[in-house]
C-alpha cells in the first residue's frame, strides 16, 4: 500500500521521533511510506515552499490513506489532514501520544467517519495500533 505520513517538520519537534518510528515501521512491512523524512525519498537539492507543497500534494494524491503523528498541534499536519478527509476523502489514522494535552481540537474534536484517532503510550503499542489499522485496510 502506498501511505502517506504526515508529522511535524519544522515547529514543535518534541514527537518527530516517533513520527520517524512510523516512516520506519510502515517501511518495514513492505508498504511505502512517502515522507520527506523517508531516506528513500530525500530531495537531492533543497525545495522551496512551493515545491514542498506541490510534492505532498501529490504524494497525497497518490496515497490510499493517511497516518499522522498528531500528539502536537501542527499547522502542517491540520493542513494535511483536512485536505485527505475533506478533499480528497480519504481515511486518517491520527496517532497520539498517551497523556499529552497539546493535540488539536480540530482533530480531537472532529466527528468524520474515516478519521480514526488513537492513542499509543509507547513505540511498540504505537506499531500494534498501525498493524491493526493496516489489517483493516487490507481487508475491505
Amino acid at each position: 500500500m502506498i501511505i502517506y505520513c504526515a508529522g511535524p517538520i519544522k515547529g514543535d519537534k518534541q514527537y518527530q521521533l516517533f513520527y520517524k518510528e512510523i516512516i520506519k515501521y510502515i517501511s518495514s512491512l513492505g508498504h511505502t511510506a512517502l515522507s520527506e523524512l523517508n531516506d528513500k525519498f530525500k530531495s537531492a537539492f533543497p525545495l522551496n515552499d512551493i515545491q514542498i507543497f506541490k510534492r505532498d500534494i501529490k504524494w497525497m494524491d497518490s496515497s490510499e490513506f493517511i497516518i499522522a503523528e498528531a500528539t502536537s498541534a501542527s499547522t502542517g499536519v491540520g493542513f494535511e489532514v483536512a485536505y485527505a478527509l475533506y478533499n480528497l476523502k480519504k481515511p486518517v489514522l491520527a496517532l497520539c501520544k498517551n497523556g499529552e494535552k497539546s493535540i488539536s481540537a480540530m482533530i480531537s474534536g472532529c466527528n468524520s467517519e474515516i478519521l480514526t484517532v488513537k492513542y499509543y503510550s509507547s513505540v511498540e503499542d504505537m506499531k500494534k495500533i498501525i498493524s491493526q489499522y493496516l489489517n483493516e485496510k487490507e481487508n475491505i
